[in-house]
This record gives structure tokens, sequence and C-alpha cells, in this order.
């Protein structure tokens, strides 16, 4: 006698964030271990993921971020949500349910071996506190550098692009770093 088992059906569902030209599409798994992610500013960056490479064939497509249990998309100035969104959910709700691999190659975990200790507890705090909050705007931070009180991060995903981010960096992240970490005198993001 064949037993079958009984997929789980694929969910997707949409999230808003600060960023307009940004929206998160939610899926009811998890895409990537917590703390993963991969950030596709365009397609020449893409060439790692399946899935990110045929986003971009969409023209209106201008990055793509995948992360825990989302993708999500920014679009070009031009278009509107209410015209991009009954493509795009089914559209990767399909993918989905292939079942094909997110990404050709595996992905490691950012490693805090080898920082020194300053460098190490603020990996700690963006790892802890920080990325959390980020990631349910549908983004990510990831520590750049630390050097002369200067701590540089990276701002993905609807962060990158999104006229809150200044905000965001020096109202929060800032004062969290310099609070928790006295080395800490200011933050930067780097290619925002």
């Amino acid at each position: 006698m064949e037993s079958t088992v009984e997929k789980t059906p694929v969910v997707v569902y949409t999230e808003s964030n600060p960023n307009p030209n940004s929206l998160k599409f939610v899926a009811n798994f998890a895409l990537l271990p917590d703390g993963q992610s991969a950030d596709y500013p365009d397609l020449a960056t893409a060439e790692n993921s399946p899935l990110a490479t045929d986003l971009f064939k969409f023209n209106f497509v201008k990055r793509v971020f995948i992360a825990s249990n989302f993708v999500t998309i920014t679009k070009n100035e031009n278009s509107d949500w209410n015209d991009i969104v009954p493509l795009l959910k089914p559209f990767i709700k399909a993918w989905l349910e292939e079942g094909t691999p997110l990404f050709k190659e595996g992905f490691k975990k950012e490693s805090i071996e080898g920082l020194g200790e300053i460098e190490q507890k603020i990996q700690v705090v963006l790892d802890e506190y920080i990325r959390p909050a980020v990631e349910s705007d549908g983004g990510n931070i990831t520590f750049h550098s630390f050097q002369d009180g200067i701590v540089k991060v990276q701002l993905q995903g609807s962060c990158s692009g999104c006229p809150s981010s200044t905000l965001t960096l020096k109202s929060g992240i800032e004062n969290l770093l310099t609070k928790l970490i006295p080395e800490v005198k200011t933050v930067v993001a780097e290619g925002i």
C-alpha cells in the first residue's frame, strides 16, 4: 500500500513597511534559517538565486531581498503596488509550491570569530536587538567595520533607500549602540 504525504499549502501574503517602494511577501514557512539573508540590488548579483533571477525579469523589480520567511521586493518609483501585487503574489506562491531550491549554493552565517572585543559586542547588539526589528520591516542590517569610534553598517532590503532609514540609523541604532558600548561614538550606513 502506497502512502501519500500531504503537503502543507503554501500561503503568501503581503506586509507593508516604512519604505513606500518596498513590500514584504511573507510565506507560511522558513525560506532561510534565522540570521541568514540574501540581498540582490540588481540582476548581476542574483546569479546564486534562481528565484531572484526570475523576479528581476519583471521590469519593475529594482531589488530582491530574501530572509527568514519573506521576500522583500523593491520596485521602481514609476510602478504602482496595486498593479504589481496581483502579478508578484501568485508568481512567488507558484515558485515556492514547485519546491525548487531558492539558491544554487548554501549560505554561511556571519561569524564573530576573528573580530576584536568591541566588534564582537557590536555584532551581538546588532543580532540581538536591532536585526529582529529591522527584519520585521522587510530589511536587514549587517556590520561592516569599526574604527575610531565609527561603526559602519550596511542596510539591505527595504531599508536600502528607505526615506526613514537615516532617522532609524541615528535615533534608534546609534542611540542603542552608544548607550551599550561606550567606545561607539557614531554609526554610519554604507551604500544607502
